[in-house]
């Protein structure tokens, strides 16, 4: 019966029995341990554990640990868990518009002052865009006033400001702009991993931007901000998804991922932004909306170039409104970037040529016998489990940590999708091809497979009616 985000531990001082429980989704982090002498510790941090238990790990969201049954249950079991493609329900652009609203409107329940998180992108554009347009009738408003604040983060230059920029202007907000260099993000590497607890690279680079802002967003006495994670894992929205063979597996993934948000961008949206005690709250992991969004049939969810849509078309759909617009056109169809690509792809560039610079080939061919689990692919990957394992170097901290193959922020099992994906070494979504190069997922067409770094092209088959190009790093 709970609609939102918890963790928590309810003690009955009556038979001295416990039960501790983790929201559906697992936005707010939490972790769960033994003692040599047969206790349970809980923690909503593993550094609080690393020390004093024999074995730890993620306690599972959607789950209640009771200390009577001495176990987990599952209480979060909804339809689309067991990843069946649903196919009855049409695409409602009205009621996932509705459903997206009141998401974010009970989230406006604040005593806190509050902003959003504005990249310019959907997601965080129709987050601020909702936000406005309905904060005059709440009870914040009443407290805080009808202005809101925007906050963006990046490199001077990036993509994220000047879109930010122009969503700001448009919906009216108090905008404010922060900026970084890639120095100030390699100097916060560390404390960055420290906070987070994790050596997942895509986690690590979007969490150090969104760290360096959360300290400035709470300097500024803001102690609450709506940002727009889960859209793209609920709707298909990395470009990859563009490469999805059917609507079977379209769907599966979306499952897939959704299940694995926990470990990595409600991880970072909450623990990057809690380590300066700055509240993060995520209107697309409502729990109605989630049953709206992964309820209509897959078809609806995929690109198509013929039929004019693109990634996350059901959303843009929905909230194209001529007479009463949320947000401009171009905007409201504006091709998704990765968070950390989008705050400046110099980030990205600074950090690979930083690690090279950190960690010798000699060091990387010793990889598999230094760090036999989960070993490093690359000198970035090797250098952030370095400080990792200095911090946490219990067997069971490593484990809590998700790896395997991923491009543009899939999970392994879409890897299968194109060949060549599996040359890739490289999570960044940055080369994944545009609109107009993507396949359309009817019919044998050619992929040009591109290496990053001048290595020549190579050809290879995808289920694509067009020849279609796509850069691969390699």
């Amino acid at each position: 019966m709970l609609d939102g985000v918890f963790a928590f531990v309810l003690y009955d001082t009556r038979d001295r029995t416990y039960v501790a429980a983790r929201d559906a989704i697992g936005v707010n982090p939490l972790y769960i341990g033994w003692g040599s002498d047969g206790s349970v510790w809980i923690s909503s941090e593993m550094k609080a554990l690393n020390e004093d238990c024999v074995r730890f790990e993620i306690f599972p969201p959607g789950h209640l640990y009771s200390s009577a049954a001495g176990g987990f249950r599952r209480w979060y079991n909804p339809q689309w868990f067991q990843e069946q493609v649903p196919r009855t329900a049409p695409y409602q652009p009205l009621v996932l518009r509705d459903a997206f609203e009141k998401a974010v409107i009970k989230r406006l329940m604040t005593d806190v002052p509050f902003g959003v998180l504005l990249s310019g992108g959907l997601d965080s554009s129709l987050v601020a865009s909702v936000t406005k347009r309905h904060l005059v009738k709440t009870e914040a408003a009443e407290k805080f006033g009808t202005e809101l604040h925007s906050f963006v983060v990046g490199l001077e230059g990036s993509p994220d400001l000047k879109a930010a920029r122009e969503v700001a202007d448009y919906l009216g907000t108090i905008h404010h702009e922060f900026h970084f260099t890639v120095q100030d993000g390699i100097d916060a590497i560390e404390e960055v991993i420290y906070h987070d607890e994790t050596y997942d690279v895509t986690t690590i680079r979007a969490s150090t931007p969104m760290f360096l802002m959360a300290r400035k967003i709470k300097s500024l006495g803001v102690k609450m901000v709506l940002s727009g994670e889960g859209s793209d894992e609920l709707l298909g929205g990395y470009l990859y998804f563009h490469f999805a063979p059917n609507k079977e597996e379209f769907h599966k993934e979306t499952c897939r991922k959704v299940k694995a948000l926990h470990q990595y961008d409600c991880l970072r949206a909450n623990k990057a932004t809690s380590a300066w005690g700055l509240e993060v709250r995520v209107p697309f992991l409502d729990k109605e909306f989630i049953n709206v969004a992964m309820s209509m049939d897959p078809e609806w969810k995929m690109y198509d170039k013929n039929l004019g849509r693109i990634e996350k078309w059901v959303m843009r759909k929905a909230f194209d409104d001529e007479e009463n617009p949320y947000l401009p056109k171009h905007i409201l169809y504006r091709q998704k970037e990765q968070f950390s690509d989008g705050v400046g792809y110099n980030w990205i560039d600074g950090l690979k040529a930083f690690t090279e610079q950190q960690v010798t080939d000699e060091m990387m061919s010793n990889a598999a016998q230094t760090f036999p689990y989960n070993t490093p692919v690359n000198k970035e990957a090797y250098y952030y489990r370095m400080i990792f394992e200095r911090l946490f170097p219990q067997d069971s901290a490593r484990e809590t940590v998700p790896w395997g193959p991923s491009i543009a922020c899939s999970t392994p099992a879409a890897i299968e999708w194109v060949e060549q994906w599996k040359a890739s070494n490289d999570p960044s979504g940055r080369f994944i091809s545009s609109h107009d190069s993507a396949t359309d997922n009817t019919g044998g067409g050619k992929l040009a497979v591109v290496a990053n770094g001048g290595h020549g092209a190579a050809n290879g088959t995808v289920n694509g009616g067009n020849d279609v190009a796509v850069a691969i790093a390699v």
